[in-house]
């Protein structure tokens, strides 16, 4: 929209880059382009905007496919105003030279003027697709339908129209159809995430049992380690055992020999100690045979009562102190008698 400012009766406009202006007086046209900024009298001045830049015309209409099932089609077409004299001469661009509003609804009539024309090339393209097809194909094939038809419609160069790009978002059919559709992909997505759940269980329950496998096997490897471990054992015990049991027998075999070597060297030893003893118990004995021989030869040329005198004398000196002696009568008559036989045998 144009800015339009007042001054003592005359007007000025001041027009943006994007928007042509044109400015007849009395039927003479004595401004036009983009961007410009003049005075002029309201009373005598016929003024035109035509936007110049690029617009954008977001449409949605309906349509039927072959199998009669209704459908949602929405896009977007860009087009500009390539020629603003033809399309000011064509529509009603003319502006308020007070307020710089436009008197009419001139986008709105290209507006429909698109939207009508991409409606009725897109119509044609659904009406012998399929709703299968349309929804997995039906997007490109109306793209290019309705492109082919707006650059072969001869209202829009004759209006000033160009067409830049054309998009279609989206082609969608009614919600009860569409969620009918969803149902089979649906099932399908849940059946295979389903399958995913239970191959994701399966491999755990592999893992797991993998897992319980490795634990075995390292129980079984650690039982069997410790078999060895204890036959080891056992081995070292044995040989421990034997080299003990040799030891003691090489300790006892030494013992003993030492034993024996004392033993023999105590017997030697007290067999010389038994020759040396008899040896002085036979001098002794000879020393003493010889001193009673001598004993005897000496007594045998001396009395009986000399020697019954040196016997008495050899008794007394054997004898223990006596301190009193009781005689019994009848030890007494005893040794009177025998005293008494004695004198005699003396006499005789």
């Amino acid at each position: 929209m144009a800015d339009i400012t007042r001054r003592l009766g005359w007007r000025h406009l001041r027009g943006a880059p994007t928007a042509h202006i044109r400015h007849h007086r009395s039927g003479k046209l004595l401004h036009d382009g983009p961007g410009l900024s003049f005075w002029f009298r309201a009373l005598t001045a016929a003024l035109s905007e035509v936007p110049v830049d690029d617009r954008e015309l977001a449409m949605t209409f309906h349509a039927r496919t072959s199998d009669f099932q209704d459908v949602a089609v929405q896009a977007t077409v860009t087009y500009r105003i390539s020629d603003p004299a033809l399309a000011s001469a064509r529509l009603d661009f003319s502006v308020d030279p007070d307020t710089g509003v436009w008197r009419g609804s001139p986008l709105e009539q290209l507006g429909t003027l698109l939207t009508e024309t991409a409606q009725q090339h897109a119509l044609a393209v659904l009406a012998r697709t399929p709703l299968a097809s349309a929804l997995v194909d039906g997007v490109t094939a109306v793209r290019e339908r309705i492109a082919e038809g707006l650059g072969a419609e001869p209202r829009l160069p004759a209006t000033g129209i160009e067409v830049v790009a054309v998009r279609v978002m989206a082609i969608r059919p009614e919600p009860e159809v569409e969620r009918a559709l969803r149902t089979p992909a649906r099932e399908q997505i849940q059946q295979e995430a389903d399958k995913a759940t239970y191959e994701r269980r399966a491999v755990a329950v592999e893992r797991e049992r993998a897992i319980a496998e490795n634990e075995l096997d390292s129980q079984i490897e650690l039982a069997r380690r410790e078999e060895q471990l204890v036959d080891q054992r056992g081995t070292n015990a044995r040989r421990e055992a034997e080299e003990h049991a040799a030891a003691d027998g090489v300790r006892a075999e030494a013992e003993a020999t030492r034993t024996v070597r004392l033993a023999d060297a105590e017997a030697a030893r007290s067999v010389r100690l038994a020759r040396a003893e008899a040896e002085g118990a036979r001098e002794v004995g000879d020393a003493r045979a010889h001193a009673q021989a001598a004993w005897l030869r000496v007594h045998s040329d001396v009395d009986v009562a000399t020697l019954h005198a040196l016997t008495g004398t050899r008794l007394a000196e054997n004898l223990p102190n006596i301190d009193s002696v009781t005689i019994s009568p009848d030890v007494l008559t005893g040794l009177l008698s025998r005293l008494g036989a004695g004198g005699g045998e003396v006499g005789a």
